[in-house]
């Protein structure tokens, strides 16, 4: 049965659910509306405990089973949904997008909250499954440090988990598939700030200048070149830049620019050869046009990691769920993810849910398909109720 027929019954009140977040998008720390709603679900349903304030704006459901522990069996396991938005400025013409001007759910975390809802809702119904179930509702997963808020915050030792697990939606994977693989799947990432400061002046003297949106503009076309050069073909890594300020008017060069981008990549060795080769070729810039350039990389998520015994209790289920041909293993992407950090405190694995043919993650036209919602739902159930058994 690929649909747990009380999935299929709380589907219409799901995709409400899901509708209204949408409609009420919200950015990292700021999800106090969604928090709120969440939080009062939650109580509505009939949890053991309900947590709010942790990382912030994060909010945590417990639900205890009514079948006994056998010696040896995992006692609490943790699932994860992320609940904010991006700053982008939605344009789908849904009759529930976006009352915020600037901000929508893009990435499809109005949809990963519904769903983790809807199990919440079913287990503390049945409550047929021994030990706890820990629903993590983290904040700020877009900025990449609300899992890393919630740890601090007393995550892991309040709540004792063995095991956690996350879920995210994946366009073009079909509605009713799965997708996991173990070892890496998504990258590690870094965040880089470049900060040049040369001398500016008049366009008729460029000998007398130290043109700081050339040195910027080499940069960006140098550094493209570690990933070509110096990276194992075999390996995966990347390099972006998405910011690019520099210069006021027409007639005169820019003293000052500045670059933000990424660096990512599927192992540590590799991240820290790219680091290192980004260090070098700053300083050869620097050197060669005369701008004193500053380099800022800060670290942002680490690898996300699926460990064995987890990713095999997760595609079990999954094809429990979907049936054997629906359950693919995806190659990883170099998005990143702060679920990493939930798994390396944890035995952990990250599963993707088909969300069909729909635009890409972060575009504006991106909508979470509702179908989803009956096989996302029904994954979370048969986890909890299949790896906590009696």
């Amino acid at each position: 049965m690929p649909v747990l027929n009380r999935v299929a019954e709380l589907y219409d009140e799901i995709t409400a659910w899901r509708r209204d977040i949408h409609a009420h998008p919200e950015l990292g720390y700021d999800e106090h509306r969604t928090s709120a709603f969440v939080a009062e679900r939650l109580r509505e349903f009939g949890c053991d405990e309900v947590v709010t304030g942790i990382g912030n704006t994060g909010v945590v459901g417990v639900i205890k089973g009514e079948k006994n522990v056998s010696n040896g069996n995992l006692k609490m396991i943790g699932l994860r949904a992320d609940m904010d938005a991006l700053p982008i400025e939605e344009a789908t013409s849904l009759p529930y997008a976006s009352k915020n001007k600037g901000f929508m759910h893009a990435c499809g975390h109005d949809g990963h909250t519904a769903m983790l809802l809807g199990a919440a809702r079913y287990l503390a119904e049945t409550r047929n499954f021994a030990g706890t179930a820990v629903l993590i509702f983290q904040p700020a997963e877009e900025v990449g440090t609300g899992a890393q808020a919630m740890i601090k915050d007393g995550l892991m030792d309040r709540f004792d988990m063995e095991q956690v697990y996350g879920m995210h939606n994946l366009p073009g994977l079909p509605i009713g598939a799965f997708g996991i693989r173990q070892g890496p799947v998504m990258a590690a990432t870094d965040g880089i700030e470049i900060t040049i400061e040369g001398r500016g002046g008049h366009p008729g003297t460029p000998h007398k200048c130290i043109d700081a949106m050339l040195a910027g503009a080499q940069l960006i076309t140098a550094l493209q070149q570690i990933v070509a050069q110096n990276v194992d073909p075999l390996e995966s890594a990347a390099i972006s830049f998405h910011e690019f300020h520099s210069g006021t008017t027409q007639r005169v060069i820019p003293q000052t620019a500045e670059l933000r981008g990424s660096m990512r990549a599927l192992t540590p060795e590799v991240l820290q050869l790219v680091k290192k080769r980004i260090a070098e070729v700053v300083a050869g810039i620097a050197q060669t046009t005369g701008a004193k350039i500053d380099l800022k990389i800060e670290g942002s998520n680490a690898v996300v990691f699926n460990h064995p015994v987890p990713t095999e209790l997760a595609m079990n289920v999954a094809k429990d769920v979907a049936g054997e041909h629906n359950v693919v293993e995806t190659p990883p992407i170099l998005g990143g993810e702060d679920f990493s950090d939930l798994a390396q405190d944890r035995p952990g694995a990250f599963i993707w849910c088909g969300n069909g043919d729909s635009a890409g993650l972060h575009h504006a036209a991106y909508d979470f398909n509702d179908q989803a919602v009956l096989y996302g739902t029904s994954f979370w159930v048969k986890l909890v109720e299949n790896t906590l058994a009696d």
